[in-house]
């Protein structure tokens, strides 16, 4: 009897210790992505490769060194309006069968270098208006010439409300000296990539070299998609780029540093991931947060060989809660110039989330509507030029 009963209660425990874990979370909006910090104990999306060299272990807390899994997702969106409240999108339609493909006998080259007099290496832009709708070209210049101020390169997710083809008419027309690498939108299934595939010729073809590269997706993976139908629409647009005489052009993901896989790093030009340390379970200092994200990059440097690495996304919110992480805007100016410096001297490229607070979310949390460095109105939340020195 006494073994029956240990038995009984040692199977009760282990189904305690599953029930949290048992479906991905999912983002509850197009742009809503849940920013939950999961323990790598309980984690079903721990990187469980992951380890920091030997100095970044010293710097970086136990939490800390338990990856983040998820982070801010940007939206897409309609033709006609930011992206609206849904359930979390499924893929119902098939997408391309992934061809065997291996990026090493004739990828593009992409160019990364941390060399740059402005502020920041990238800066992930949303120009979606406050209330959700789309923003015309004069919004949408108006907009890029106060990033120039502090940027050379911009990324966007989608190419829904016309967004490719007014920031590339607005640098064209203006002279602006700003990168773009454009995003097409996997989450809403085959015909979403379709259309915006069909708008990214469109536009790259008006405006030639001033993309630098394409995400096709960001944190599919994560949000739950097949491998093989991400690398099916990855295949798809290379096809096409290539077909159009725009082959030159990179094609990549976006994920999170937990789901990045052998299999995906072969089927894209570069690797580019969404690293946070804002939703760790614990906090110490801001150095020690930036060195986490760091190490963690590294981590995946390890695994890409000979293909560059660069974060997608990484920022610090100024306002709302996540766990122990103090938000204020003090610590998003630390956070910003500190993991600058770290990203010159560790030589990698970064898009920084993100351009503007993002009020368009709606029902997002405060933590969500506020990565910004510059408020929902585009004024500077503080003076990313007089940051220091590194």
């Amino acid at each position: 009897m006494q073994v029956i009963i240990s038995f009984v209660f040692a199977l009760f425990v282990f189904t305690l210790a599953n029930i949290g874990v048992s479906a991905a979370p999912v983002p509850q909006n197009i742009g809503d992505a849940l920013d939950i910090q999961y323990n790598a104990a309980t984690n079903p999306y721990a990187n469980v490769n992951w380890s920091p060299s030997p100095a970044a272990a010293a710097a970086v807390s136990p939490a800390e060194q338990a990856p983040a899994a998820p982070t801010t997702t940007e939206a897409a969106a309609t033709s006609s309006a930011a992206p609206a409240t849904s359930a979390a999108p499924v893929t119902t339609e098939a997408a391309p069968a992934p061809a065997s493909y291996s990026t090493s006998a004739a990828a593009p080259s992409p160019s990364t270098s941390t060399d740059s007099s402005k502020p920041l290496w990238g800066l992930a832009y949303s120009p979606y208006n406050n209330d959700g709708s789309c923003p015309d070209q004069s919004a949408v210049t108006a907009q890029l010439q106060k990033l120039v101020s502090v940027t050379d390169n911009i990324r966007l997710y989608s190419t829904d409300c016309s967004q490719l083809e007014f920031v590339l008419k607005a640098i064209s027309e203006n002279n602006l000296n700003l990168g773009v690498y454009a995003g097409i939108w996997t989450t809403d299934g085959a015909s979403r990539v379709q259309s915006d595939l069909e708008s990214f010729v469109s536009a790259v073809h008006a405006h030639p070299g001033l993309v630098k590269g394409v995400s096709v997706g960001n944190e599919d993976l994560f949000k739950g998609m097949a491998e093989s139908t991400l690398i099916g629409y990855i295949n798809q647009v290379r096809s096409r780029l290539q077909s159009e005489g725009l082959g030159n052009i990179p094609v990549y993901t976006t994920e999170t540093d937990a789901k990045v896989t052998s299999t995906l790093i072969d089927a894209i030009d570069l690797v580019q991931v969404n690293i946070y340390a804002v939703f760790d379970a614990t906090f110490t200092s801001i150095s020690n947060s930036v060195q986490s994200v760091i190490a963690r990059a590294n981590n995946i440097r390890g695994m890409a060989g000979s293909k560059p690495v660069r974060l997608g996304e990484t920022g610090w919110a100024s306002a709302g809660t996540s766990g122990p992480c103090p938000l204020t805007l003090a610590n998003q100016q630390q956070y910003t110039q500190a993991f600058r410096c770290a990203a010159k001297s560790s030589n990698l490229d970064y898009f920084f989330f993100e351009a503007k607070n993002a009020d368009w979310k709606t029902g997002a949390s405060l933590l969500e509507k506020n990565f910004g460095v510059f408020d929902s109105s585009f004024n500077a939340k503080f003076n990313l030029n007089s940051l220091g020195s590194c």
